[in-house]
């Protein structure tokens, strides 16, 4: 039986938000993809940032992350993937005349030479290297092999081909991957832009193809489709894969959502509705509440629904919680980074005849720490003796407070700006007390310049 290794490249073909970005990554790794691929690190401390968040949780799929176009986007790949159960390093490179003269401003011959380099110093970092041609059936003849011999020849673990003109008809591009020759692990990437993009990847499994990149919502191989394909004719052809099927509908609907850019076009009338179904209490229990979240549409994992369950359980003992506010605490506890430090407790003392104070306990590595602090007012006290606990201060760049949910016991949410190394770091959070939405947003900003310096 043939196992057919599944390449999702679903996160290299939308404008997601950094949690969004996650989710789908949790994901694909519940899915059981063997790769996630993602593209080349272009905002270096956020891209960096995400690729080492995502590490600490993807262990079973293989992390690869584009480079290849100069020598630089090789360092910053290798050092996003530092920590990566699976890390690998993906030379895309353009094998057609036009490619190589408008993408990279190359000759043939100086392509050549480069793919040798860009793949030697990418496996010179300890990591697994593809190389992926791309627009690779409209190359030349010849110069296809011998850039694949190229990069193969410079330590290439695996080679992709990739079709992105999409002129060619099922079975000749079957007859086209039956004509490279590797002695690696061949991959294939196809536009969909005729509607045969699974065509093409399954009869290029058949001609001698070990891997084929999906998507979910992009323009190439629908990962459900060609998943299904496999389950329905692998006994008869003789191939599998990795895919969980009884989690692929569920999952690739979750991502769908996510990747959809009209889901928050959502008639008003059918937000009510939703909300006017959706009304807890702290006397229910964590199925019920979690069960409103799955209907809201999130899948969180076993961490992040131990922390909604929490945040829920403090709102609750305060008011009744609709659909809006659980909307709001899923997004705001659940997809973060590690937190290195959570908010134990705080008394804030203020009025117009004394000076304002705070007292902050936090909790870091099990340990407890405690800052007081005198301030202008009763937020900056309260902030600066997070610094002092912490042992810095960082530039407040921005502070607001708004009302998540409307009446006397509205749900507030405080929003946090911090300046550090020339870059601002956010973070949100929220409550029935804005002192306290505003120290968990203040917190949540310092875990973020914490977790990347560290």
């Amino acid at each position: 039986m043939k196992h057919i290794r599944i390449a999702d490249t679903t996160l290299c073909q939308g404008n997601y938000t950094f949690k969004e970005k996650i989710e789908i990554a949790r994901q694909l790794e519940k899915l059981g993809v063997d790769v996630i691929e993602l593209p080349a690190i272009t905002e270096v401390r956020s891209d960096t940032l995400l690729v080492r968040t995502m590490a600490s949780f993807v262990k079973n799929a293989t992390l690869s992350v584009a480079a290849g176009v100069t020598a630089e986007s090789i360092e910053l790949a290798a050092a996003a993937l530092e920590g990566a159960a699976k890390p690998q390093i993906r030379i895309e490179l353009p094998v057609s005349p036009v490619g190589m003269e408008y993408s990279c401003h190359k000759k043939p011959d100086k392509m050549l030479a480069w793919i040798g380099e860009a793949v030697a110093a990418a496996k010179s970092k300890g990591v697994a290297v593809e190389f992926a041609a791309v627009d690779a059936t409209r190359a030349d003849d010849g110069y296809l092999q011998a850039a694949i011999d190229a990069a193969i020849g410079a330590g290439a673990d695996c080679v992709a081909v990739c079709d992105n003109a999409a002129t060619r008809l099922p079975d000749d591009f079957a007859a086209f991957i039956g004509g490279v020759e590797v002695n690696v692990p061949l991959a294939v990437s196809c536009d969909n832009k005729n509607g045969l993009a699974c065509a093409s990847a399954i009869l290029a499994v058949g001609a001698g193809a070990n891997s084929v990149k999906t998507a979910i919502g992009g323009d190439g191989v629908a990962l459900d489709t060609f998943a299904n394909m496999v389950q329905n004719c692998g006994d008869t052809y003789g191939f599998a894969c990795g895919i969980r099927y009884t989690e692929l509908g569920r999952i690739v609907g979750q991502i769908g959502w996510i990747t959809d850019p009209t889901r928050n076009e959502k008639p008003a009338s059918v937000a009510s509705a939703a909300d006017e179904g959706i009304r807890f209490d702290q006397k229910d229990d964590r199925d019920a509440v979690m069960g409103a979240v799955a209907q809201l549409g999130y899948d969180l994992s076993e961490e992040d629904t131990a922390r909604v369950y929490e945040e829920f359980c403090r709102v609750a003992e305060k008011k009744t919680v609709t659909a809006k506010e659980l909307d709001a605490i899923v997004a705001n506890v659940a997809l973060q980074v590690p937190a290195t430090y959570t908010l134990d407790n705080y008394v804030i003392n203020s009025g117009n005849i004394i000076s304002a104070s705070a007292q902050i306990t936090l909790q870091r590595d099990g340990k407890t720490v405690q800052g007081v602090c005198i301030g202008d007012g009763p937020i900056d006290a309260a902030f600066r003796a997070i610094d002092q606990i912490i042992g810095h201060h960082y530039e407040l760049d921005d502070f607001q407070i708004q009302a998540v949910t409307e009446g006397k016991e509205a749900v507030g949410q405080a929003l946090v700006k911090l300046r550090a190394n020339g870059r601002v770091y956010g973070g949100s959070g929220i409550s029935t007390d804005i002192l306290g939405a505003s120290l968990r947003a203040y917190l949540n900003a310092v875990n973020k310049i914490i977790y990347e310096e560290g």
